[in-house]
């Protein structure tokens, strides 16, 4: 059995773009052969330069989809989720919460790497991200030998759990899909339920368009009383160069990681 953890430009998306973009092109066409004039040019010009934007979107889709495969030759998604689950180091009886899991690839990659705790991941599983689900992220713990690993719905925005009870937390290109809510807050929600001497590592597009100023948000964690926060530029040469991240709209990905 092999897992699935799907992709994050699933083909489902390149086959509705791919469809879209020969649609307008044709309507373009048609509406190209009909009597000139004023109304039936600019009509076919909107149309034309519709067909084009989707077609290059498509084209753009199909490259992204070939990037972050799992069966691919680049792999970018394997590298992101594994490179952020080597931050996740676990006590003996140890409990991490990762937020926001989706088809559960960085939980089992924290599971595997920390097979003496226990990882508990939430995710909404909205209709927006149908084909992630519950049973999948089960499917893929028993297809990667994982038995320490647990799958609940939850939500980032208001997390279901007292203050200090997890010895980790983590999360992977969660947040910035949350709209209307402040992304820092969404972290200090995060990090409320974090032990005291508990770490996390959240990956996220952290740009200050999307984020804010997050250097003042590191200096205010370490004044109250967290050591070790740093923000690390996943875009250099860590996870991916400045170019793919660029290319797959990923430009600001960093990494947040301290000790509560």
């Amino acid at each position: 059995m092999k897992p699935d953890y799907k992709n994050w430009v699933p083909k489902g998306m390149i086959a509705g773009l791919g469809a879209a973009s020969a649609v307008l092109t044709a309507v373009a066409v048609g509406t190209g052969r009909l009597k000139k004039g004023a109304l039936t040019t600019a009509v076919s010009a909107v149309l034309g330069a519709g067909a084009l934007g989707c077609g290059a979107f498509t084209a753009w889709c199909i490259y992204a989809n070939g990037q972050f495969s799992y069966d691919g030759k680049r792999k970018l998604s394997k590298q992101i989720v594994e490179g952020t689950a080597d931050y996740v180091n676990l006590p003996d009886g140890g409990v991490c919460l990762d937020v926001g899991c989706g088809s559960g690839a960085l939980s089992v990659a924290c599971a595997k790497r920390n097979p003496q705790a226990h990882i508990l991941e939430i995710d909404p599983w909205g209709p927006e991200y149908a084909a992630f689900c519950k049973e999948l992220c089960e499917k893929n713990a028993v297809a990667e030998g994982v038995s320490n690993a647990e799958f609940r719905h939850g939500n980032a925005v208001k997390l279901d759990f007292p203050d200090e009870t997890f010895d980790a937390v983590t999360s992977n290109y969660v947040y910035h899909n949350i709209s209307g809510k402040s992304k820092q807050a969404l972290l200090r929600e995060t990090l409320r339920v974090l032990k005291k001497g508990g770490t996390f590592a959240i990956h996220d597009i952290m740009s200050k368009s999307r984020y804010g100023d997050m250097e003042k948000f590191v200096r205010e964690l370490k004044e109250q009383g967290y050591e070790d926060v740093r923000m690390i530029d996943t875009t250099d040469g860590l996870f991916m160069t400045k170019k793919e991240a660029a290319v797959m709209m990923l430009s600001g990905s960093a990494l947040l990681v301290g000790r509560k």
